[in-house]
């Protein structure tokens, strides 16, 4: 008796170590190696904010907008990401914005959405050109 009570305590002290909060650090997905894939993409990619730009300005305010204020706007977005970009990519290996990796430019949105406003910052990775859609697919269960 004496054996099995002293088993099932050993069972139970193991046992509630593995229902320790395992969870990960705030900030422990910005790393730098993700400071260096964000340099080199804002370089490659942050171009594309011109033609996002101009569809957005398009959409939201009509075509006359969105050729010259979406064309303007996508340039001043254009230039601040590739140089953000080449700014990450000389210190990448610093941990630069408040002692994180984070992105030192404002996010816009709490989620991981791309919502770009006029009067909201720049989102971590350049726009995806193409279609997107942000509403949810329903799917039959069968």
């Amino acid at each position: 008796m004496r054996k099995i009570l002293i088993t099932a305590i050993a069972l139970i002290t193991t046992c509630t170590g593995v229902l320790a909060d395992i969870q990960s650090p705030p900030g422990s997905h910005y790393t730098s190696t993700r400071k260096l894939g964000r340099a080199i993409s804002n370089i490659l990619y942050g171009i594309t904010e011109i033609p996002e730009q101009i569809v957005r300005k398009n959409s939201r305010y009509g075509r006359k907008a969105g050729w010259t204020y979406g064309a303007v706007d996508g340039t001043r977005r254009a230039y601040r990401r590739v140089g953000y970009g080449f700014y990450e990519l000389f210190t990448f290996r610093c941990p630069t914005h408040h002692g994180t990796f984070k992105p030192p430019y404002e996010r816009c949105g709490t989620d991981n959405r791309i919502e770009m406003d006029v009067h909201e910052g720049l989102s971590e990775f350049p726009p995806q050109l193409g279609a997107e859609s942000y509403y949810h697919v329903r799917t039959q269960k069968y």
